[in-house]
């Protein structure tokens, strides 16, 4: 079953708030992809709001992006639907990315997608791995292409990826995998540390001006012109 965007629970005893933003590169119709991304959102949103927090889910499917990516990738500025749904991403308090794996690697549309982000959007954001394939032979791409991937765009993986070839989904274990996941997810997003390590050490990490992360620096008022660099360009010394 697809899982649909989920509006907010009003529970009494909920107070707080989170956003989750599931990433899928598949193009198939069903697609394994999207249906592993779905079961790990819906083990989350049920585990937070158990714990009485309201969660929104929200997805982005890159296939009917293709042609939007490409012509990114080609002229550096996306188009207004891209634009919307980098924005969307930008706005998550976690994400769960999933990819179809072809010929030993993941989705280059996958791949396409990431490489048109700005690498601090997804700044210490708390993210499940997941890949689908047609053999298991494939079954360590995820951590071993995945995981390198957001750890360069500094996200923050949980622990447990999970991966599933067609044999695996009559199997009890991969319902463990999920749960395994979204729990680890749950737990991050409950203490906090991914914002705590983005508000705390935002300044220390390189940014791109005008760029679409959240706390991106966007104007002239965002630039610490007291910085050694910045008197040096301005014509002043040290």
């Amino acid at each position: 079953m697809t899982l649909k965007s989920v509006p907010p629970h009003n529970s009494p005893g909920a107070d707080t708030s989170v956003s989750l933003v599931v990433v899928s590169a598949g193009v198939s119709d069903p697609s394994s992809t999207r249906l592993l991304a779905d079961r790990t959102a819906q083990k989350a949103v049920d585990l937070l709001r158990e714990s009485g927090t309201e969660v929104t889910v929200g997805v982005i499917e890159l296939g009917p992006l293709a042609v939007d990516i490409a012509q990114a990738i080609v002229s550096g500025f996306p188009g207004e639907r891209l634009q919307s749904a980098i924005e969307r991403l930008a706005a998550a308090d976690a994400v769960i990315a999933s990819t179809p794996v072809y010929k030993a690697g993941i989705s280059g549309l996958f791949k396409s997608f990431a490489d048109i982000l700005d690498n601090d959007l997804l700044i210490a954001k708390p993210v499940i791995l997941a890949a689908t394939a047609g053999t298991s032979r494939h079954a360590m791409v995820v951590d071993e292409q995945l995981r390198p991937l957001f750890a360069f765009l500094r996200a923050l993986p949980t622990p447990t990826s999970l991966f599933a070839a067609p044999e695996d989904w009559g199997d009890p274990a991969l319902g463990r995998r999920i749960e395994r996941a979204a729990t680890e997810l749950v737990l991050l997003l409950r203490a906090g540390v991914g914002r705590s390590i983005a508000d705390g050490g935002w300044d220390g990490y390189q940014h791109q001006f005008g760029g679409k992360a959240t706390r991106a620096e966007r104007g002239v008022a965002d630039v610490d012109f007291s910085t050694d660099l910045m008197r040096l360009a301005a014509g002043g010394s040290r």
